[in-house]
């Protein structure tokens, strides 16, 4: 699989940086434009907060391993810088979208700009060993997963999107993004190892209970308090094969750390279930959405082709070959891959396309980066498959450097 380790290197290094190198970058502002079309133009100049988070991450994680260039740095903490000069209102919640010089455009009821936020801090802090940014780390980890606990305390208090008296839900977005994010912030703060690992504990029984064995499927939301499914509910039958395949990597790779081969158990069936659910054996690539009683979806994009899910399961789908030997987990891999790199890279102008119609051609006119997608999904999947092909093909890899 050598010849799999350079395609992806090459990808990422000559294909996906250079295109956000070159078109993203707001040298005025500060952090980084992100609605670019096929061939870089900015055609909107508001500015996601999950993408200056995101960008803080994605481009210290390459710093720290993949090539040590100092421009990785200056771009992370340009973005980092941002969204703390700009995107934090009065209450310590951070807005959705900016202006390009940062005055808020809108705020959301989820905390996902919080997430990414923290990521990057503690991602820079890794780099650079400042102890700043680990310390805006920790704060607002704490913030967050205090929310978590009780949503009560969350400062923004606004009327929820549903009537709770008469449905109340949780979804699983919640404490999947925390898994991931304590994962990272374990790695960071060293001294509060352990405060991490209880936690990350009690969020995979979290996310427990939405996987229902009967139905084979890991559910996007669960009721409140007894976490049963809504099935007479279209929008609560809908199953996201992506986002289940993104958490049962998030969880095998915990799983790997704790050497917990029950839960590499689980990871595998919510892997298996949600690729069977979403592979779309007429054209390839993996629907959007699916009912899971297979009922008509009401999304207009259910049958799309987006960009992440397919980034999710090239990883899932490696590390699960290369962790539990099992050849159907290599022809996954390959075949995701396969659609992936035909489909949505375009090595014209650089980056992958976001949206495909279930025919596998792109929407018109293409777009390379929105409010939901930035160097990010696309560069974490190279970067990842990268790490994963080196420790499973023994290649020592000297990170390179420009110093």
């Amino acid at each position: 699989m050598k010849d799999v380790y350079n395609k992806f290197k090459s990808e990422l290094l000559d294909f996906c940086v250079p295109f956000w190198l070159k078109h993203s970058i707001d040298e005025i502002n500060g952090g980084i434009y992100n609605c670019l079309d096929r061939e870089g133009k900015i055609y909107s100049e508001d500015k996601s907060v999950w993408m200056q988070g995101r960008a803080g991450w994605m481009f210290a994680y390459i710093y720290n391993h993949i090539e040590k260039k100092d421009i990785y740095l200056t771009i992370s903490k340009s973005c980092i810088d941002f969204a703390a000069k700009h995107c934090i209102d009065s209450d310590g919640r951070m807005f959705f979208t900016v202006t390009k010089d940062g005055l808020p455009l809108r705020k959301r009821r989820y905390w996902f700009s919080e997430t990414f936020y923290i990521m990057a801090n503690a991602e820079f802090y890794m780099a650079t060993k400042d102890a700043t940014y680990l310390k805006t780390a920790k704060k607002y980890f704490d913030f967050v997963y205090g929310m978590y606990i009780d949503p009560k305390t969350d400062p923004y208090k606004i009327t929820p999107k549903s009537c709770a008296e008469t449905r109340n839900t949780k979804t699983l977005a919640n404490p999947m993004i925390l898994l991931n994010v304590a994962s990272i912030m374990r790695e960071a703060d060293l001294e509060r190892y352990s405060y991490y690992d209880d936690i990350i504990t009690s969020l995979i029984e979290d996310i427990r209970l939405f996987y229902k064995p009967e139905y084979k499927a890991m559910f996007e939301n669960v009721s409140v308090p007894d976490n049963s499914v809504i099935l007479n509910s279209a929008p609560c039958r809908v199953i996201n094969p992506g986002h289940d395949i993104e958490c049962a990597w998030f969880l095998l790779e915990e799983a790997i750390k704790r050497n917990d081969s029950e839960l590499i158990s689980f990871a595998k069936e919510v892997f298996d279930n949600a690729f069977e659910l979403g592979w779309d054996k007429e054209y390839g690539g993996i629907l959007y959405f699916k009912d899971v009683l297979g009922f008509p979806v009401e999304a207009y994009e259910h049958d799309m082709k987006l960009w992440w899910p397919h980034n999710e399961a090239i990883i899932a789908a490696l590390m699960l070959y290369i962790n539990t030997g099992e050849q159907k987990y290599k022809e996954i891999f390959a075949e995701v891959s396969d659609y992936a790199f035909e489909h949505f890279s375009d090595h014209k102008y650089g980056e992958w396309f976001g949206y495909l119609r279930r025919d596998g051609l792109p929407t018109e006119p293409a777009c390379k980066g929105h409010t939901y997608k930035g160097p990010f999904h696309v560069m974490r999947m190279l970067s990842k498959c990268m790490q994963l092909l080196e420790k499973h093909l023994e290649i020592n890899v000297l990170i390179l450097t420009d110093k």
